[in-house]
């Protein structure tokens, strides 16, 4: 760095701004009391917080006039603005837990805009094959042609694993499809996810969480192809020489089986297994206002369970909306974090209202960029403390 000068006064200028480097860069990399571990001589404070959505329990940050979170007994669940992606509310948003059917939600966004509905498709037998041991199936039959819209329905209304399955061949297999479902999440900003199968079926390692589930709803629902697929109710299936009707497994969307339905739902996906429980992505709109709720594994009650609590969730947020602040937001669509990076990498790279950032940082770069005015610098700098209320 060159400073501009007489020549007289180049020798004393260039000491002092040589002392105020030395001294800046020694209290920029020196311990701030916050961060001061034993045996340092200074005093502790207490521990920075982590993001709001990074802490484990419920997550709520209401004003006087907001109305009172419903009890939830689901391990896991979120409740966010799908416009703004504000989450109004959490409880353990990123717990990894298995999803079942609702990562079929990442493989819509992953499968549909490689194959849209007006292609045709005749079925063979090998593309059915290794579809899991008490599967929900919508009836594809090998040797019959289907458009590639039927298989879609045949996915969001039945949640027909043999439909993936065929879409999956289409797309070049079942390992590519998982491979790109996981770079798709990644790109989303989705760290939770791991696919193992595509359809959702239980596989050892395959996790997601609410947090991770609510960003794959909410970009689903800017597709117009999945935004169509996901609220339709019913629909005609081919059949062998005659089509038959299909409804959607979403009990909110056609208040089916003892569920009444949720007014205003527009999908989004459920499901379940034995492992998994049941789980659940909602989108509803109502007054201007799109509301996005995952719930993850209700511990109490039946089947039903998980729609009612989507229910309560989705009542307490359009009640709650403007009365509450937010603890964090999904993350936008964003280019896939560079080659190598560590999800903890990537996710602290990122500046999501999630909180997520390092504070360390602005001390490095803080200090790389000190001369004449360091010292200023650097003092102001020990006093910046990144916190969250």
């Amino acid at each position: 760095m060159t400073i501009g000068c007489a020549s007289r006064t180049v020798a004393s200028l260039t000491a002092l701004s040589c002392s105020a480097l030395c001294v800046a860069g020694a209290l920029a990399l020196a311990p701030s009391p916050a961060l001061a571990g034993p045996g340092t001589g200074l005093p502790r404070a207490a521990a920075s917080q982590p993001p709001y959505l990074q802490r484990a329990g419920t997550q709520v940050r209401t004003r006087s006039d907001a109305p009172e979170l419903p009890d939830i007994s689901a391990l896991s669940w979120l409740v966010a603005d799908s416009r703004t992606g504000e989450v109004l509310a959490a409880h353990d948003a990123h717990r990894k837990l298995p999803p079942a059917s609702t990562l079929k939600t990442l493989f819509a966004l992953t499968v549909l805009p490689a194959l849209p509905g007006g292609i045709q498709h005749t079925v063979k037998e090998e593309e059915l094959e290794g579809i899991g041991d008490g599967s929900s199936l919508v009836g594809v039959a090998p040797g019959h042609t289907y458009r590639v819209s039927d298989l879609w329905r045949g996915v969001f209304l039945n949640s027909g694993n043999d439909a993936v399955h065929v879409l999956a061949a289409m797309n070049g297999g079942w390992q590519r499809t998982a491979d790109r479902m996981q770079a798709k999440a990644r790109s989303l900003g989705a760290l939770d996810t791991h696919v193992k199968s595509p359809d959702g079926y239980d596989s050892p390692g395959q996790v997601s969480s609410a947090y991770d589930l609510a960003v794959f709803g909410r970009a689903g629902l800017r597709n117009a192809d999945f935004a169509r697929y996901c609220s339709t109710a019913q629909a005609s299936f081919p059949g062998d020489g005659y089509p038959y009707e299909i409804q959607n497994t979403n009990r909110l969307l056609t208040g089916a089986d003892g569920v009444e339905r949720y007014p205003g739902l527009i999908g989004v996906k459920n499901g379940y297994t034995t492992n998994a429980g049941n789980t659940l992505v909602a989108a509803a709109h109502r007054g201007g206002r799109t509301l996005l709720v995952t719930v993850m594994n209700p511990q109490t009650g039946g089947g039903t369970t998980v729609y009612e609590e989507a229910r309560s969730l989705l009542d307490w947020g359009f009640a709650a909306a403007g009365h509450v602040k937010p603890v964090g937001s999904l993350v936008d669509t964003r280019p896939d974090p560079a080659a190598g990076a560590s999800p903890v990498q990537a996710r602290a790279g990122s500046a999501n209202g999630d909180g997520s950032g390092w504070p360390e940082a602005a001390g490095v770069l803080g200090a790389a960029g000190l001369g004449a005015g360091g010292v200023a610098l650097a003092l102001r700098l020990k006093g910046v403390r990144i916190t969250r209320d």
